[in-house]
């Protein structure tokens, strides 16, 4: 499917502008080239935390009939998308520290920028249908089975890819549209809208209002619906009959908050260093980028192994070795 979208993007993009360059090159972390080989380490370490911890996490929750239920099904969408943003970025970083292999094709470098932004935008969507399901569960549990219905939870998920594409589609088509007459070096390690745009010489106002406004609807928006629902969490298990069961109650939402957490606190500062930011990319500002598409996919499947007792349990199950019946 991902190819199949990628095509879809270059024949979109087939009759645009001829000013746009064939060929883009991405300068890795400026000021700090000749440490990129001990740089790699540790992206590479979370690139191997992130396909193993997702990939464990979707196999455990497709096979095992008792993680059926919504919330498994929801942290099964956020692996998915965990997984596809790690391929997305991941693989062309490390050959840039390794290889010094920076340049990259204006195809490939639209279609990326199409899967950053909208499965970015699709892994807050999930956040948001995740704080719904906690919400159900903790304020109206004797429902909980008759409102997030397969059905419903189905209809939530096709809404978040809908959403996600639609509101990010348009980026690659707005950026194929300038005129780059300057540079065509990327002074970062993937092709994000934002740091393609301002390569461009002509006017991009449409370019950069489009990508605030979207910026704040999903941001401040899904933080906003987010924090209502965890407000409504509050209200309801204060009123607990005992510290137990309120205790309880918060355990099943602590993984939830430290994802929040590791996706919305990089992703912030990284989209006001983007837009308010000096126009040059120190290495600061580069490796904050990184780490808001690299923390989410690498920390998301350990925070659910170590805080959810189902999954947790699944795992323990899965690397016990299975003993031998004598007879």
């Amino acid at each position: 499917p991902f190819m199949l979208l990628s095509e879809m993007i270059t024949i979109i993009l087939s009759n645009n502008s001829h000013h746009f360059p064939h060929t883009f090159f991405l300068a890795g972390i400026p000021g700090l080239t000749a440490a990129h080989i001990w740089i790699s380490l540790p992206f590479c370490f979370m690139f191997f935390l992130a396909v193993t911890g997702n990939g464990v996490l979707l196999f455990l929750i497709r096979t095992e009939h008792s993680l059926h239920q919504p919330m498994f099904f929801f942290l099964a969408m956020l692996s998915f998308v965990d997984l596809v943003l790690s391929l997305s970025t991941l693989p062309k970083m490390l050959a840039i520290f390794w290889f010094g292999a920076t340049a990259i094709s204006s195809h490939s470098c639209l279609s990326q920028m199409f899967f950053i932004h909208a499965f970015s935008a699709m892994e807050s969507g999930v956040l948001v249908a995740m704080a719904v399901d906690r919400f159900v569960a903790i304020c109206n549990p004797l429902h909980y089975a008759t409102i997030l219905t397969p059905v419903v939870v189905a209809k939530i998920g096709g809404l978040v890819v809908l959403r996600g594409v639609g509101l990010t589609i348009s980026f690659p088509s707005l950026a194929r549209r300038l005129s780059y007459c300057g540079s065509h070096t990327i002074p970062y390690t993937y092709c994000e809208h934002m740091a393609v745009v301002k390569l461009a010489c002509g006017a991009t106002t449409v370019d950069n209002l489009y990508a605030f406004a979207v910026a704040i609807f999903l941001g401040v928006g899904d933080v906003a619906f987010i924090a209502y629902s965890y407000g409504q969490i509050v209200r309801t298990v204060i009123h607990f009959p005992s510290p137990e069961a309120c205790a309880k109650a918060g355990s099943t939402c602590t993984a939830h908050v430290c994802v929040i957490l590791f996706f919305y606190g990089p992703g912030f500062l990284s989209v006001v260093m983007q837009r308010f930011g000096p126009p040059t990319a120190s290495a600061a500002k580069v490796i904050l980028a990184n780490l808001y598409l690299l923390f989410p996919p690498a920390l998301d499947p350990i925070v659910y192994g170590v805080k959810t007792k189902q999954i947790r349990e699944q795992m323990l199950k899965m690397l016990r070795p299975k003993q031998i019946d004598p007879t």
